[in-house]
């Protein structure tokens, strides 16, 4: 009898999912609070800061996001390495993931000298363009270490070791937090910076992440079972299909936050009170979409491993778990998305404007509030959907789909609204949930579809490693 329970615990989907997610939850959600925390310094500190910095850290992580994308997918082919019984080539991938990430860095470096003409592109006013090409400037320098960091989580988040990456992003996160507030305000010895301080420390926090990670790693006893020290070499067949799947996954995300990127652009063009008011309201909507992305990396997860063992009932079991608790998590966000507007939108009033000067951005922010309550269950739905296509290597598809959404019912609808017919932050915003409702019904028209199940990144049976490039 007791061993029958044992067996029903750990067979039992719902355990499974949290165990392997929620961890990778609370990393995403301390990666939210400190981006959050962020924008309410910032916006406390003046409101061109604020106007700036989501436009400026939307559009790097545009940019950074190809290669991020690209080097997380590390996560998938470690879990099927894993799933499959062939843990000694976890450390040839791995090294794939961090060359790659090392060629991102130089590149993303390069970007950073178009802050300026970027920005002015973007027809946002003087004093703003110049705050987010300093923002722009130092995240795309620092990049190449989030880059590095990111892949060597994969090496626990991809064997399912994900308390660990929680922990570590934590510690990141507790770090950040006073050395964002101290840099932006010059508090204690710290100069006072503004959002240029809150750039760099960032930055410090990705590079000590990226510290705890690469010593945690690179063991011995991690080399006896993995090979991470010993198997260095650059595989030609393994990089290119690491490349082969990663790079329409990166796409995919790329697309989607290009879309919104666009959106923030234009709706700088309407106004600074809209654009403000928008940039507070993405913030809180972070509080729903940071822990859906670690709901979409734990499902990417489980399925990777179900596949590389081959029971796809164990991936579909998975699968209707994580749906059911992200649904329980959305409703409760609910509450104060639509009945506490307020206290959530004063938190990003700056210290100097008064509360009738800053009156116009509450009334502004609660009626979009009320558009993130209409499709945060959608948006929760599709990052399930994504994780799970992505877990199997069904990355092709949904790049594809994406591009077509993105240009069809985000870009060219904003566009010609505000642009040609000069329609409003509604009107936009209306887009936007339109945007999020069809990326929900394509990826789970893919899922229900079912080719997903017979799809696998890693080569099947025993692998002829590749030479060296």
């Amino acid at each position: 009898m007791h061993s029958r329970f044992l067996d029903h615990k750990e067979n039992n989907p719902y355990r499974k999912v949290l165990r392997v997610s929620m961890p990778l939850v609370v990393s995403m959600s301390s990666t939210m609070i400190m981006e959050f925390t962020d924008r309410i310094f910032l916006a406390n500190y003046s409101l061109d800061a604020i106007a700036a910095a989501l436009p400026a850290g939307i559009t790097a992580f545009l940019f950074i996001s190809f290669f991020l994308g690209t080097a997380q997918y590390l996560n998938v082919f470690v879990a099927q390495y894993s799933g499959s019984g062939r843990p000694q080539r976890v450390g040839a991938v791995l090294w794939q993931g961090i060359y790659f990430s090392g060629l991102s860095g130089v590149a993303l470096a390069g970007l950073s000298f178009l802050a300026g003409p970027l920005f002015k592109l973007g027809g946002h006013p003087i004093e703003v363009q110049v705050l987010e090409a300093v923002y722009f400037k130092v995240l795309c320098l620092g990049s190449g270490i989030l880059i590095v960091g990111t892949a060597l989580s994969c090496f626990f988040s991809g064997r399912g070791q994900t308390r660990l990456v929680m922990i570590i992003t934590m510690i990141g996160t507790l770090f950040n937090i006073p050395l964002d507030y101290a840099l932006i305000n010059g508090i204690w010895f710290f100069p006072e910076w503004g959002i240029l301080g809150a750039a760099i420390a960032t930055v410090m926090s990705w590079t000590l992440v990226t510290f705890i990670f690469a010593l945690l790693v690179f063991t011995k006893e991690n080399d006896g079972t993995f090979n991470v020290l010993t198997h260095r070499a650059v595989e030609a067949g393994l990089f290119g299909r690491l490349m082969r799947y990663g790079i329409p996954s990166a796409i995919q995300f790329s697309l989607d936050i290009f879309a919104f990127t666009f959106f923030i652009f234009m709706v700088g063009r309407i106004g600074k009170i809209q654009l403000a008011a928008t940039n507070m309201v993405f913030s809180i909507n972070s509080l729903a979409f940071m822990p859906m992305m670690g709901f979409s990396l734990g499902t990417s997860t489980l399925v990777g491993q179900a596949l590389g063992r081959n029971r796809v009932n164990e991936a579909i079991a998975a699968t209707k778990a994580t749906i059911h608790i992200v649904l329980g998590y959305i409703f409760i966000l609910l509450i104060p998305f639509l009945f506490l507007p307020h206290p959530l939108l004063e938190l990003f009033r700056p210290r100097h404007l008064a509360p009738q000067n800053f009156a116009p951005i509450i009334a502004i922010g609660t009626i979009l509030l009320r558009f993130v309550a209409a499709y945060i269950f959608f948006d929760a739905l599709y990052m399930v959907c994504i994780g799970v296509l992505k877990g199997a290597g069904d990355t092709r598809f949904i790049m594809c789909s994406i591009g077509v959404l993105s240009l069809a019912i985000m870009i060219l609808p904003v566009y010609i609204g505000v642009e040609v017919f000069g329609a409003g932050l509604y009107y936009a915003w209306s887009c936007a949930t339109a945007f999020v409702f069809f990326l929900f019904c394509v990826s789970y028209w893919r899922y229900r579809q079912g080719r997903w199940k017979h799809v696998r990144v890693i080569e099947q049976g025993v692998e002829i490693q590749g030479h060296q490039m």
